[in-house]
């Protein structure tokens, strides 16, 4: 009995939902752009059938002023959707959580930067994210909460 090999295929980018705000316009621009800004960052997953996943990147880019006034938010939802087919439960998860977002990044990077400098504010260049260290890392804290010891290799 032969195993087909795994596959993995993206089928579509698109941008899922856009939103921006800028609740102190125009007073915000006779100040000196010096913002505090907080990034949120989520992923999750749909299955659509078919060995077919909608995987939704979410990003919200939230700049303060220094006396924690908003001055600008800015949240994107960069969606794909890909079909992977050949893989055990485990690597799929993986998949999932890391590839498909790392591939979907450079997409939402381009689409926060854009709607930042059409609200007139300096660009907002997203920093690269490990997608493989945020999944270690959300693994061990639910082996953590659960009271389970790591598996030591």
């Amino acid at each position: 009995m032969t195993t087909a090999a795994p596959e993995f295929a993206l089928e579509r980018i698109y941008i899922r939902d856009l939103s921006f705000e800028s609740p102190q316009a125009p007073d915000v621009f006779r100040e000196p752009w010096q913002p505090q800004i907080q990034l949120d960052l989520n992923t999750r997953t749909n299955g659509l059938g078919e060995e077919r996943f909608e995987v939704i990147l979410t990003v919200t880019a939230h700049a303060k002023s220094t006396a924690g006034q908003t001055l600008m938010i800015v949240e994107v939802q960069q969606a794909g959707i890909f079909r992977i087919r050949g893989l055990d439960d485990d690597r799929l998860r993986r998949i999932l959580a890391t590839h498909c977002p790392g591939i979907l990044f450079p997409y939402v990077r381009e689409s926060v930067d854009a709607a930042v400098v059409k609200g007139g504010f300096p660009p907002l260049m997203l920093a690269p994210v490990n997608f493989d260290a945020m999944f270690d890392e959300a693994l061990k804290q639910r082996v953590n909460a659960a009271g389970v010891a790591p598996v030591q290799h």
